[in-house]
């Protein structure tokens, strides 16, 4: 499954001015958006710049891959959850164990 993954600038304002922390990462597919604050790429992908041609979100530049992605998002500081895209999810403890 395609997979696209920009970085949301509106998020990053927003987290500038109020001091949230919310996860500026979008992880697209065709049939979902998931907001990230890390994201590894399990294998080829490409970056992609395109000005002429956005994505229907306004992004101009993102990266693309049909390989795993894992979409990292944080809680709080020792909180970090894992999910697996396609449809697998993982949790990571503080000692770095996953348990899926």
């Amino acid at each position: 499954m395609k997979k696209r993954i920009h970085v949301n600038q509106h998020k990053i304002r927003s987290n500038q001015k109020t001091g949230e922390r919310q996860a500026v990462l979008t992880v697209k597919t065709y049939k979902s958006n998931d907001y990230c604050h890390e994201v590894e790429i399990d294998g080829p992908c490409k970056v992609i710049y395109s000005p002429d041609k956005p994505l229907s979100c306004g992004a101009r530049v993102w990266i693309e891959t049909d390989a795993e992605v894992v979409c990292i998002e944080r809680d709080a500081p020792s909180e970090t959850s894992r999910q697996i895209f396609p449809f697998q999810q993982a949790q990571t403890s503080e000692d770095g164990h996953e348990s899926r």
